[in-house]
């Protein structure tokens, strides 16, 4: 026995699959991509006794070894190629038992190609309360395979499954004979494929014949040889498939009768079945959805408050502590006006952050998710998207990347380009400080009704602004990339359940961590950059200043002189060149040279967009007042033109706008040339996304004005 098998979790999405995947490998996990291809691929360790630790590796979600994207297409590829790295030496198949009929397909499809295969029986609960038993060892002597009952969210089954896995390795056991053998209908076309290709297994043959074109190990002489044996024999692939499905159901039909009793009355319907006709309705579903958005966004203002409250004064506490009691200086300034200011800027933003997650991952673990992305199907397909894209699109309000990554899952390629061309649309956690801080200085803290927040309104109106956008923008993509493909959208509904505590905490957790670090990284050595920047300019022009200020100003109290001194500085460092450089550019939207620096710094990141203005505010401030808050800085701000307030209404609200729309991320860019393999399409991206936010963000500012 091999010191690390390679174990494969194979199963239909929402079976549990990466939940069990979870309770064997527990923190001894990694991610990466497969080898050869650009799917996201879990792995991780399993000690399974003193000697042996099987490598876990959790494939993707299918319903049969019949491949209808990339995702699904990498399944196929490993199990029909015992040369592939990741081939298993066990496949564990992991089934729902309330819908042990369909469920059971690939499994058929997984043992007949030849690898031993361990069956595992999770949701036994939820077949319970639907009034189902399941004899295991009945199924196990009809199936020919060990059949063990488990219940992954809460790891029960666990040492059966070592047991069994242990066993197959040692001595593999396979079913005594096919549960679909082609040779019966084409024998001699099976026989030919197995000499020519060196095959000792009937339905591996097969899959040789039907699926080559898809095949990454196959080379182009073998395929065509593939090709010259099917217009041999007038093989008709759709027809053998299709053939193949019915017989199989009829076969597994008669296992189920034996192995499950059913004591539910057909017509009773479950509890889920009862609140889904309210949650999947064509008027309430929709209705009860932007219920739920309205009170996400209003709890998103109202929890997180008084944290960022805390965070905010604590950090601006801690900066004023530093310059009292550290020597000025140059290295000071750089600790507490740069890198201080700028992750100041982002931390107070962590109570946000957290509570958006957790409400979301309250809602995926509880099913309603799944709910949702069926109704938004129904929206969806009007604008020419698949409703495979609601996944992606809805993961957008987290990262635009893994959203980007997940349209894998997309059978056809234009609504899969399409999807990737639209999803930065959607609002970002990464725009959340932005929106928040641009809200809180120009929408009052008061209640309509004496229920809903007018900040948590205005944050929903945003995120609603993002979605209707990429809607829009996805029509306009349909009538320009025209084609005849077809998409289908199959989506297996979990029954409701209440959360997983732990699994919450964790992607909460994870999330925050993953935010705070890939931005504070950013922001850190951005913060050092645009100190720098800020603090020198070109020959003597500071010092020039400095003196030209004390000269007209010789009856200023030493507090304003020291204010005035700071801003005409900043204007004359290389970072204000730089931002009067392009200040033309931006200032019909509003904008002064101060914030087109931290428009250009946030295309690193956009959430870096708050920290560089905590920053520039910081430098551009000389008074003794450390102490001063993020939001009070930008508060206090004045136009130079005007004398009041620099972050008007209209200033406010052409920002926001511009930030909805702006492709102002590099690693988005990145991930969609990724995915495209293409400079193409992420130029196209940033092309319309820009001037889309130009021209939005220029009639937003001057129609408020």
């Amino acid at each position: 026995m091999k010191s690390s098998p390679v174990l494969a979790l194979v199963g239909n999405p929402n079976a549990g699959k990466s939940s069990l995947f979870n309770q064997l490998t527990g923190l001894r996990q990694k991610t990466g991509n497969f080898p050869g291809v650009t799917v996201d691929k879990k792995s991780g360790t399993w000690p399974m006794d003193a000697h042996t630790s099987a490598t876990v590796v959790d494939l993707p979600g299918v319903y049969s070894i019949y491949p209808k994207s990339l995702d699904e297409q990498l399944v196929t590829d490993i199990l029909a190629n015992p040369a592939h790295p990741d081939y298993p030496d066990v496949a564990v198949v992991v089934v729902d038992a309330s819908n042990l009929h369909r469920n059971l397909l690939l499994f058929t499809q997984v043992a007949d190609l030849g690898v031993p295969t361990v069956l595992a029986l999770n949701m036994l609960d939820v077949a319970r309360q639907e009034g189902k038993e399941v004899n295991s060892v009945r199924l196990a002597m009809r199936l020919g395979v060990p059949v063990v009952r488990i219940n992954a969210r809460t790891g029960e089954g666990i040492d059966q499954i070592k047991k069994a896995v242990l066993g197959q390795i040692e001595e593999p056991t396979l079913p005594g004979k096919l549960f679909f053998d082609p040779a019966d209908e084409v024998e001699g076309l099976i026989v030919d494929t197995k000499a020519q290709y060196q095959l000792d297994n009937n339905y591996l043959a097969l899959q040789y014949l039907i699926q080559h074109d898809g095949f990454s190990f196959l080379n182009q002489q073998q395929r065509v040889g593939l090709d010259a044996l099917i217009e041999k024999h007038q093989f008709s692939e759709p027809t053998f498939q299709a053939n193949e499905t019915i017989t199989r159901y009829k076969r597994i039909a008669v296992v189920v009768a034996e192995a499950v009793t059913n004591q539910r009355p057909a017509n009773q319907p479950t509890w889920s079945q009862k609140l889904d006709r309210v949650l999947l309705h064509p008027i309430w579903g929709y209705a009860i959805f932007a219920f739920i958005l309205l009170l996400i966004f209003q709890a998103i203002f109202a929890w997180a408050q008084p944290f960022m409250d805390a965070i905010d004064t604590g950090v601006a506490w801690l900066n004023g502590q530093l310059k009292d009691n550290l020597p000025p200086g140059p290295l000071t300034d750089l600790l507490t006006d740069g890198i201080l200011a700028g992750i100041g800027g982002i931390l107070v933003f962590i109570p946000q952050i957290a509570f958006l997650f957790f409400l979301i991952a309250l809602l995926e673990e509880s099913g309603y998710m799944s709910r949702v992305m069926v109704i938004m199907d129904r929206i969806m397909r009007k604008f020419g998207l698949n409703g495979r894209s609601v996944v992606p699109l809805i993961s957008g309000v987290a990262c635009a990347v893994p959203a980007i990554m997940a349209t894998r899952s997309i059978g056809t390629r234009r609504d899969r380009l399409i999807t990737i061309l639209v999803t930065p649309l959607m609002s970002c956690s990464a725009r959340l400080p932005i929106y928040t801080i641009l809200i809180a200085l120009v929408v009052p803290s008061r209640r309509v009704l004496g229920l809903f927040n007018l900040q948590g309104l205005a944050l929903m109106g945003l995120y609603l602004l993002g979605l209707v956008s990429a809607l829009l923008a996805a029509y306009v993509l349909k009538l320009v990339l025209r084609t005849k493909e077809r998409g289908f959208f199959i989506m297996e509904l979990p029954t409701f359940k209440l959360p997983r505590w732990n699994h919450v905490g964790l992607t909460v957790w994870e999330s925050v961590r993953a935010f705070v670090w890939e931005a504070g990284r950013v922001i850190l050595a951005i913060s050092i950059i645009l100190w720098v920047l800020a603090s020198y300019g070109p020959g003597d022009a500071l010092e020039r200043v400095e003196t030209q200020v004390r000269q007209q100003n010789p009856a200023l109290a030493d507090d304003e002189l020291q204010n005035r001194i700071a801003s005409e500085r900043l204007e004359a460092s290389y970072a204000g060149h730089f931002g009067h450089f392009i200040e033309p550019v931006i200032r019909p939207l509003g904008y002064d040279w101060k914030i087109g620096i931290a428009l250009l710094s946030s295309f690193a990141a956009r959430e870096v967009f708050v920290g560089t203005m905590a920053t520039i505010y910081s430098i551009g401030d000389g008074g003794d007042d450390a102490d001063t808050t993020v939001r009070e800085r930008l508060r206090q701000e004045r136009n130079p033109a005007t004398g009041g307030p620099m972050y008007t209404p209209a200033l406010a609200w052409s920002l926001l706008v511009f930030y909805v729309f702006a492709m102002m991320c590099m690693s988005t860019l990145a991930a969609t040339r990724r995915e495209t393999k293409s400079w193409v399409w992420p130029m196209v991206q940033l092309a319309y996304m820009m001037v889309l936010a130009y021209v939005s963000a220029f009639a937003t500012y001057q129609l408020l004005t």
